[in-house]
C-alpha cells in the first residue's frame, strides 16, 4: 500500500518531539508501509535536503534507544521531503495538490500539527484544492476547541469537506499500550466483570500526574490550563474505559457509542457539586532536589494569570451500574513525581471475622506511566507468632500481586504515536475520538470554566514537588476516602 502524510506545521515541536521520532520507530520495527512519503509543510524555505538536516539535528533530543544510526537515519530520510507554505492562503496549496496527485497514492493522510485556530481555514482550503477526495484523511490534534461553541465551529467545518470516517481526532493517551491494556482486561478476560458494579466497588480515582512544568509551552498553556489540556479529554478517555458497558463488538462505532453513553451519564454539575472541583497553581519548590520556579515565573505565562496547573475533583456516572460510586480525577504539572494510574477500590469483605490493619483492603491498580502494568492488592494471612498461634491465625495482612507488562513481554513496546499513526494510514478509528464524543466532554467542563471566569477567587497555591493544594485531600477526605500515596 503506498501513502503520503503530509504534516502540516512540520518544523514544530510536535512534529520533531512526537511524529518524526514514532515514524522513524515504525520504520525501524518494519511496520511503516514501504511505499511511502512524508512531507513537511511550513512557512521557512528550505530544500529536501535542508529539511532532512534539520530533522537529522533534533533527533539529537530523543531519548537515546530512539536515535537513528548514521545508516539508519539515511534511508529513512529518503522518506522526507518539504513544502513552504502560507497554510492561511488558498493559492499555496495548488503546489501541494501538484506533489500529491502526480504520485496517486492510495492513502493521502494529512496531520494538522498546527494551532487548532487554523483548522477550519486548512480544511477550506484542501477542499478547494481538490485535496478532500475518498483517500484523504485528516488527523487533528487536541485541544480542538477552547470551549463548545469553538469545539462545534471546527467539527462542523472539518465535516463539511469530509465524512466523519475520513477524521481523525487523535488523544495519544488512546494509544498506550497500559489503556490497550485496560480494554483487555475488561473485555477479554470474564474474571471481574462481574464485580465491576457499584455493589463491588467504592470509588474510583484517576491520577495524572506530572513533574515537568512548562518546558517552553507557557504561552500555549497559559491560553489553555488543566482542564482543557487534560481533563476534558485524556482523563474522560480514561473514565470512558473503566465505566462504559462491554461494546457488542471490536469496532469503532460499537467502542465509541459505549463511550458516549457514559460522557452523557456524568451527573450534570449543579452550584452545590461544583465545590466538589479543586484547581490549583503551582508556586516555586522542588524537584528531585533541584529548585524550581513557580507557574508565574515560567517564560511565556502572564504574570497574573489565573490558569490552573492542577484539578482534582468528584463525579459520578448515573446509570444502573455505577450510581451512587465516586469517580474521583485529578491532574497536575509540577507534582511529586510522575505517575498515572487508575484505582479501583472494592467495597469490605460485609462481616469481618479477621483482624485487619487500618485503612487496607482490595483494590485493583492499573498502572498507565512509567510503569506499565496492574498491581492486586488483597490481604492473606501474615506470618505466624509462635507466643500466639490463635492471635496470628485471625491477623491479616496486606499483599500484592504485581504484573509489570514490560517485563513480562520482554519486547520493545509500541509508543502510542507509532500505533496511531499507523492506524491512521491503515484507516482503523478504533483508537480516535468520534465528534459527538468530543461535544459531550467540552458540554460537561464548560459549567466548570463558567463558574470560574466569574469567581472572585483564583487557584489555590501548591508548592512545586508537593501533591497539589490541601483542598484537593479535604474533597476526596469527606468521603472518608483518601488519594493512594496519604492511605
Amino acid at each position: 500500500m503506498s501513502f503520503d502524510l503530509v504534516l502540516f506545521g512540520g518544523t514544530g515541536d510536535l512534529t520533531w518531539r512526537k511524529l518524526m521520532p514514532a515514524l522513524f520507530q515504525a520504520f525501524r520495527h518494519g511496520s511503516l508501509p514501504k511505499d511511502g512519503r512524508i512531507v513537511g509543510v511550513g512557512r521557512d524555505a528550505m530544500s529536501d535536503a535542508q529539511y532532512r538536516a534539520l530533522i537529522r539535528s533534533r533527533f539529537d533530543k530523543v531519548e537515546l534507544a530512539k536515535r537513528p544510526s548514521a545508516g539508519e537515519f539515511e534511508r529513512f530520510a529518503a522518506l522526507l521531503h518539504y513544502l513552504s507554505m502560507d497554510l492561511s492562503r488558498p493559492a499555496d496549496y495548488a503546489p501541494l495538490a501538484k506533489t500529491l496527485q502526480a504520485r496517486q497514492a492510495d492513502t493521502v493522510v494529512m496531520y494538522l500539527a498546527t494551532a487548532p485556530t487554523l483548522f477550519t481555514a486548512i480544511c477550506e482550503n484542501m477542499a478547494a484544492a481538490g485535496l478532500n477526495g475518498p483517500q484523504t484523511r485528516v488527523v487533528l490534534e487536541k485541544p480542538l476547541g477552547h470551549d463548545l461553541a469553538s469545539n462545534r465551529a471546527i467539527n462542523e467545518a472539518v465535516l463539511r469537506v469530509l465524512p466523519e470516517r475520513q477524521i481523525f481526532r487523535i488523544d495519544h493517551y488512546l494509544g498506550k499500550p497500559s489503556v490497550q491494556n485496560l480494554f483487555a482486561l475488561r473485555f477479554g478476560n470474564s474474571l471481574f466483570e462481574p464485580l465491576w458494579r457499584r455493589e463491588t466497588i467504592a470509588n474510583i480515582q484517576i491520577t495524572i500526574a506530572e513533574e515537568l512544568g512548562m518546558e517552553n509551552r507557557g504561552a500555549f498553556y497559559d491560553s489553555t490550563g488543566a482542564l482543557r489540556d487534560m481533563v476534558q479529554n485524556h482523563a474522560l478517555q480514561l473514565l470512558c474505559a473503566i465505566g462504559m458497558e462491554p461494546p457488542i463488538n471490536a469496532h469503532a462505532d460499537a467502542i465509541r457509542d459505549e463511550k458516549l453513553k457514559v460522557l452523557r451519564s456524568l451527573k450534570a454539575w449543579t452550584p452545590e457539586t461544583l465545590k466538589h472541583v479543586i484547581r490549583g497553581q503551582y508556586s516555586a519548590g522542588s524537584i528531585n532536589g533541584e529548585a524550581v520556579p513557580g507557574y508565574l515565573q515560567e517564560k511565556g505565562v502572564n504574570p497574573e494569570s489565573r490558569t490552573e496547573t492542577f484539578v482534582a475533583l468528584r463525579t459520578e456516572i448515573a446509570n444502573w451500574r455505577w450510581a451512587g460510586v465516586p469517580f474521583y480525577i485529578r491532574t497536575g504539572k509540577r507534582l511529586a513525581e510522575r505517575d498515572a494510574h487508575i484505582e479501583v477500590n472494592f467495597r469490605p469483605a460485609p462481616h469481618a471475622i479477621f483482624k485487619s490493619p487500618q485503612g487496607t483492603g482490595n483494590r485493583l491498580v492499573i498502572n498507565l506511566q512509567p510503569k506499565d502494568g496492574l498491581a492486586l492488592h488483597l490481604l492473606a494471612q501474615g506470618q505466624e507468632n509462635r507466643l500466639d498461634r490463635r492471635v496470628a491465625s485471625q491477623t491479616l495482612a496486606p499483599v500484592q500481586l504485581d504484573l509489570d507488562f514490560d517485563k513480562r513481554f520482554g519486547i520493545e513496546r509500541v509508543g502510542a504515536y507509532e500505533r496511531l499513526l499507523l492506524d491512521v494510514i491503515d484507516g482503523r478509528l478504533n483508537l480516535f475520538v468520534r465528534s459527538d464524543e468530543q461535544e459531550e466532554a467540552w458540554r460537561w467542563v464548560e459549567p466548570i470554566l463558567d463558574a470560574w471566569q466569574h469567581a472572585a477567587d483564583g487557584p489555590r497555591p501548591y508548592a512545586a514537588g508537593t501533591w497539589g493544594p490541601s483542598a484537593s485531600s479535604a474533597m476526596i477526605a469527606r468521603d472518608n476516602y483518601c488519594w493512594s500515596e496519604e492511605c
